[in-house]
């Protein structure tokens, strides 16, 4: 879970060689900038500063400042890496941060309140907000695509669900139990 006020945009997900590199995922939109973000924050306030980044197929290499030797680069395995919001730039016209849809409430294009957004998740076809509906013990992902979401405003989104779309996500969660 993010420090309040502050956003994730990365993670460290192992030590790279034996002179203290680490691979490095971004989460940002363009992944290179992470670099420009620096220096990043952990969960604990740890700073960490880039010194140099290269791509790979799978993410980047860093050369994080003060990291020397392979065993200063494991201890930082699975490290979560962090901005405060402020430091983000301003998101243009139909552009919103991950960050900022969790908690919102997410109501039906009638109006009726839906649920609450708890997290937003990625499988590889596109972001889905995974919805924790009122009077349900579980939650619903629903496409973040135009198709269904009609408005994202500060305070909420609204959705346009295809008919029995929320009776087929009860029952596939029903065969899961």
């Amino acid at each position: 879970m993010a420090p309040r006020g502050m956003v994730l945009v990365g993670a460290i997900t192992a030590a790279h060689g034996i002179r203290g590199e680490v691979r490095l995922r971004s989460f940002t939109a363009d992944p290179a900038a992470i670099a420009s973000y620096s220096p990043l924050e952990t969960a604990s306030g740890r700073k960490i500063e880039i010194a140099k980044l290269r791509a790979r197929k799978e993410g980047f290499i860093a050369i994080l400042k003060g990291v020397a030797g392979r065993n200063a680069a494991e201890a930082l395995r699975g490290t979560e890496l962090f901005v405060p919001r402020e430091r983000l730039p301003e998101t243009g016209d139909g552009e919103v941060y991950v960050h900022d849809l969790i908690g919102m409430p997410v109501h039906l294009a009638d109006g009726a309140l839906l649920g609450e957004i708890v997290d937003v998740a990625d499988y590889g076809a596109g972001d889905l907000i995974d919805v924790k509906v009122e009077g349900r013990n579980g939650t619903v992902l629903i496409p973040f695509a135009d198709q269904y979401v009609l408005e994202t405003a500060e305070d909420r989104i609204v959705v346009d669900l295809p008919e029995g779309y929320l009776d087929a996500e009860a029952k596939r969660e029903d065969e899961e139990r």
